[in-house]
């Protein structure tokens, strides 16, 4: 009971991976607000104090200008002790007579030093009022010091490494669970195409035996149908063994392949489900694995008809868009799905049915996207009315191995 209650809360997790997402987010965004807000406190209160100290400093100096005898000790333990505030001092004609922490460039021409002062005090003018020595008419120009400047953007720089840290581990993260799903995937579906190999095999011998019985002439529509469903079985085998390996991508008539894949389906969905192929030709070529190619076309007509809850009509379009693509627009008259359902009808585990795994979508991506170098995805749907995959196959090989090498897709 209780590792099912875990594999329960796993799933909802997993389904909610985008709230999960959002609320990691939203935590980040508090702790990088709280952040800021307590530096920017700290913040204040360096630049409270440095005020405090510019002050204290003009206040020895004016002190200073008018007790000669304690010059020299408020010289050396005042005045002298500012090793950080960039201070500025000028007469009432506004020239500079006195300064201290200026940033000078290293063999700096007496020239360049003026300029330098010059444009300090431009920026002590914009960004704090002066300090005004009545007595002596002077005024006293400062600015934040370097260690102030740095910490009020040292939570934005302290924030960019974590974000781009939390990117990094995010993609690796996501990547390394990618490549396990898939190595799951390769595993599950190996296996399970080893373990039909017997019964088929068995199958198979048994509708020998029926051939070559006296029952064959009786039975000869049942025992053909069966042998069909053998075969069936036989390529969903090829098709699980194809799962984790590199299938083969070769040119393939496109109608003649859709045709086999609804004559097959007919006469095993309801009978009032109407299947039809519409195409300008017959012999439309496409860059593709037959059996894999199928079972995706295979997967979403079955899709249909239990959204149509066995009655309707499935339609499939055959539409040559140039000499690099060629569109299958598969539409059926379902219940249809809200536009938001678009991309979420492809992730693993999305099923509107009761007992449905919902794995079917998320192959036929898998197949298409990964294997074929081409595209799947909602094309249209309305509630009430229906809805339109479209795949989107690959003309010629060099359209779908660049694809595939490249990740790109020109359509």
């Amino acid at each position: 009971m209780k590792n099912r209650f875990q594999d329960l809360t796993t799933l909802d997790l997993y389904k909610n991976r985008k709230q999960v997402k959002w609320l990691v987010i939203a935590v980040s965004i508090i702790i990088g607000g709280g952040s800021i807000f307590y530096t920017n406190v700290l913040v204040e209160e360096l630049r409270e104090r440095e005020r405090r100290q510019i002050e204290l400093l003009s206040s020895a100096l004016e002190y200073a200008a008018t007790n000669v005898e304690n010059l020299t000790f408020i010289n050396q333990e005042i005045i002298q002790q500012n090793y950080s505030i960039p201070i500025i001092m000028v007469d009432a004609a506004g020239e500079p007579i006195e300064f201290r922490n200026i940033p000078f460039k290293a063999k700096a021409t007496s020239t360049d030093s003026v300029k330098t002062l010059e444009m300090e005090l431009v920026e002590m003018q914009a960004e704090y009022e002066p300090i005004l020595l009545q007595e002596a008419d002077i005024l006293v120009y400062y600015r934040n010091s370097e260690l102030l400047t740095n910490l009020k953007y040292y939570p934005y720089v302290q924030l960019a490494v974590i974000l781009l840290f939390g990117v990094l581990a995010y993609t690796l993260f996501n990547q390394s669970k990618i490549s396990e799903q898939n190595r799951v995937w390769a595993g599950l579906t190996k296996e399970t195409a080893h373990q039909l190999g017997t019964p088929i095999a068995s199958l198979m011998a048994w509708i020998d035996y029926l051939r070559n019985s006296p029952v064959w002439e009786e039975n000869k529509e049942i025992i053909t149908e069966m042998d069909k469903d053998v075969v069936k079985l036989r390529m969903v085998t090829e098709r699980f063994s194809s799962i984790g390996s590199k299938p083969v991508i070769q040119p393939g008539n496109l109608y003649y392949s859709l045709e086999e894949t609804v004559n097959y389906l007919r006469p095993r969905i309801s009978t009032k489900v109407d299947l039809t192929i519409n195409s300008d030709t017959r012999d439309l070529e496409a860059m593709m694995n037959k059996p894999l190619f199928e079972w995706v076309v295979e997967n979403i007509c079955k899709n249909a008809v239990d959204a149509m809850k066995g009655k309707g009509s499935i339609t499939i379009d055959v539409i040559q868009d140039s000499e690099k693509f060629v569109i299958i627009d598969i539409t059926d008259t379902g219940k249809g799905m809200d536009k938001k359902m678009y991309k979420k009808v492809f992730n693993p585990g999305f099923s509107t049915r009761q007992r449905g795994w919902g794995l079917g979508l998320t192959l036929a991506k898998r197949i298409i996207e990964g294997y074929h170098g081409g595209k799947i995805f909602v094309k249209h749907s309305e509630v009430g009315v229906g809805t339109t995959f479209r795949i989107v196959l690959h003309c010629s090989a060099e359209g779908a191995s660049q694809f595939i090498t490249e990740g790109i897709l020109e359509y």
